[in-house]
């Protein structure tokens, strides 16, 4: 039995876009677009609605733009992953956006197999973090705080953290490590309740920050 398609939602306030977007995504076998919706509000009501596994969220939109709207669907527990989509030009927006709990980005002119290919990634678990991004991130202040909670971390959790940050699903982590999936899910709990981190993008960051990638 064949996998079931990867459900993704549409938000950008231009039509034109979308329907660009649509026509594209819908010849892939396993792309599956639920819906749309022309601005950050109406995102996050339609992701409520239809729980799509990836929503492709512009950042730049009147009325609510895409961070804020991001932050809602944090608040309201939506298991979504954001995937924004941005300009070169708004690469600045791309850090608060991670911030917020973005599974990555992708430019807006992206080679339309390499679009297809961001949301396989980000729903397989895997952050979406360019390396100009990164620089960007780590120059600015650790808001996670200094070395001293990683103490925290068992011998195991540390190997596990490098490997999100290295970009591995919990899957591949599982192969990896020779573990059950189930126990890589744990560890991640772990690893996010005792460094304090809301997200696997954080984690990531925070792997990077302090020498823990492999």
């Amino acid at each position: 039995m064949a996998d079931k398609p990867i459900r993704v939602l549409l938000v950008d306030d231009h039509q034109v876009v979308r329907r660009g977007l649509r026509t594209f995504l819908e010849v892939q076998d396993d792309i599956e677009v639920v819906g749309e919706a022309a601005d950050g509000a109406e995102g996050v009501a339609r992701a409520e609605e239809l729980r799509p596994d990836v929503v492709l969220m512009d950042v730049k939109m009147p009325g609510t733009d895409g961070i804020e709207a991001l932050k809602r669907l944090r608040g309201l527990g939506n298991p979504a992953k954001v995937l924004i989509v941005t300009s070169f030009t708004e690469q600045r927006t791309v850090v608060p956006a991670l911030r917020a709990g973005a599974s990555g980005y992708v430019y807006k002119d992206v080679d339309p197999d390499a679009l297809a290919g961001a949301i396989r990634s980000v729903h397989a678990g895997h952050v979406l973090l360019q390396p100009e991004v990164a620089d960007a991130l780590l120059a600015q202040d650790d808001p996670q705080g200094g070395t001293g909670r990683g103490s925290t971390l068992t011998e195991r959790e540390r190997e596990v953290l490098g490997l999100i940050a290295d970009g591995r699903s919990n899957r591949e982590i599982a192969r990896a490590l020779v573990l059950s999936e189930k126990t890589v899910k744990t560890h991640v709990s772990n690893i996010l309740m005792k460094l304090d981190l809301a997200d696997r993008t954080q984690a990531a960051l925070w792997a990077v920050r302090h020498g823990l990638t492999p």
